[in-house]
């Protein structure tokens, strides 16, 4: 029942996570430029993204926590059989793209994120573009990273 719990916390904050920057990249940001102006786009993805980082990094730590619980969970149940645990190679894998994710979460939100709000607060419009701009890449790296991971964890998964 706990790993149970926890694999399901995992997936909900992968899939606000993942879900998120998709619906970022794919929706609102086409959109926005679409109907708004610079000022009035910078504004909302600035209060936008302020959001959305706050849950990614609530997810974030979802992740690492539920996912090493359940890592323990199935080191210390093959111990209590008395047998040996090796770690199949999705879940190193897993483990390996989760800190590359982590860290360009870290470099948009401790970073970038700011140029925007620094931007705007002068009202350097392009500069505050220009941020948005570079998050928006990064942001696409960890999308493809997040549906490679999902895709390769089902792949993976038995039938």
């Amino acid at each position: 029942m706990l790993y149970a719990s926890l694999k399901a916390i995992h997936l909900l904050a992968v899939i606000a996570w993942v879900g998120g920057m998709f619906f970022t990249l794919m929706c609102l940001r086409p959109a926005v430029h679409e109907v708004l102006d610079a000022p009035t786009r910078v504004r909302l993805m600035q209060a936008t993204l302020h959001r959305f980082l706050r849950i990614v990094g609530i997810a974030a730590f979802a992740v690492l926590v539920s996912g090493a619980a359940m890592i323990a969970l199935v080191w210390r149940d093959r111990a209590a059989a008395g047998l040996a645990f090796n770690m199949p190679l999705d879940w190193y894998a897993m483990v390996v793209l989760f800190f590359a994710m982590l860290a360009v979460f870290l470099h948009v939100r401790l970073a970038l994120f700011p140029r925007v709000g620094r931007a705007m607060t002068a009202e350097a419009w392009p500069t505050a573009g220009a941020a948005l701009g570079a998050i928006r890449w990064e942001v696409a790296f960890n999308l493809v990273i997040g549906i490679f991971i999902v895709v390769m964890v089902r792949l993976g998964a038995s039938p």
